[in-house]
């Protein structure tokens, strides 16, 4: 009998009630169930005087999922898939992620599309699409200090009052730079649409192969964003002697001191979305955010002398 998991946000009444209803319907098609919900990839935070505070990233994964799983099903929003890739891309499961939030960017489809969307399932009527993550890890000296694993982006900045930091970037094997600004944002091309979006950063397609540097309010004209292959890892130094915070994802993270280092690398695990239809980034960035609706001025209705 295959088994499958349901992740879902327990702060949100309507994923409560769809897990359970989900459940029994998989269960009386002859899957084994297992639950969970999306805490279990929540990211904690270390403090100053208890620096190495975290999990590590094969450890997330929650009770009774494994490897042999087809397939599972995350219930809630942007936060909860986030969370629930966090748990379960080190195992390689495919996720249906299925809208019980607001935006749900990152999500498949909303609730009134699931009695289909579960069909398409059962039959295998579906396609993986693999995303590239980031491994995030804090180093003193050689001792790992803390480590997550990201799908959209890591940020590094002053606290608790923002105010100009100086950062020294190596990329790869090339020279080091100086970039003054407020923080650093270092995301993958899924988070491009997220927190670096706003930063001015630029939109990346998800099957590109990069990393990309945005400069929060930087302190020149020069320090604009940078793309560049996932293939170079990413060397962060605080150059300034003020306590910093690195936050993963939006969600958890820990300070960083001026004599710690921040590695970046591509992680050898995917998220893998699955797809029930054909997968369309433009279609995507046009319902979501906006993006390519065409403008047109139409002509007033009032007769002009």
């Amino acid at each position: 009998m295959p088994k499958v998991g349901i992740i879902f946000n327990d702060n949100k009444p309507t994923a409560c009630s769809v897990a359970q209803e989900l459940q029994e319907q998989l269960q009386s098609s002859g899957f084994t169930v297992v639950v969970e919900t999306g805490s279990g990839g929540l990211l904690g935070y270390s403090q100053p005087d208890r620096p190495i505070c975290h999990t590590r990233i094969e450890h997330l994964t929650p009770p009774h999922f494994d490897e042999s799983m087809p397939f599972a099903i995350v219930l809630g929003g942007d936060g909860t898939v986030l969370s629930a890739f966090r748990q379960l891309a080190p195992l390689g499961i495919p996720l249906l992620t299925i809208n019980t939030g607001h935006m749900g960017f990152l999500t498949e489809i909303y609730l009134n599309q699931l009695p289909t969307a579960i069909e398409q399932l059962i039959n295998g009527d579906y396609q993986i699409e693999s995303r590239s993550m980031m491994t995030v890890q804090l180093m003193r000296g050689e001792t790992l200090l803390w480590e997550a694993l990201s799908l959209n982006e890591m940020v590094l900045h002053r606290e608790p009052l923002t105010s100009m930091c100086h950062f020294e970037i190596q990329v790869g094997y090339h020279a080091s730079v100086d970039i003054a600004a407020d923080g650093i944002i270092v995301s993958t091309p899924t988070g491009s649409t997220a927190y670096s979006l706003s930063a001015g950063g630029p939109v990346v397609t998800p099957d590109v192969p990069v990393f990309q540097l945005a400069p929060i309010c930087p302190h020149s004209l020069a320090s604009r964003a940078l793309v560049f292959s996932d293939l170079e890892p990413v060397t962060i130094f605080p150059a300034t002697p003020n306590r910093m915070v690195l936050v993963v994802d939006g969600n958890g993270g820990c300070y960083v001191l001026p004599e710690d280092r921040v590695y970046l690398s591509k992680s050898p695990y995917a998220a893998k979305f699955i797809r029930l239809q054909t997968p369309e980034f433009f279609r995507i960035l046009r319902e979501k955010l906006g993006w390519g609706l065409p403008h047109i001025a139409k002509p007033t209705s009032v007769e002009l002398p």
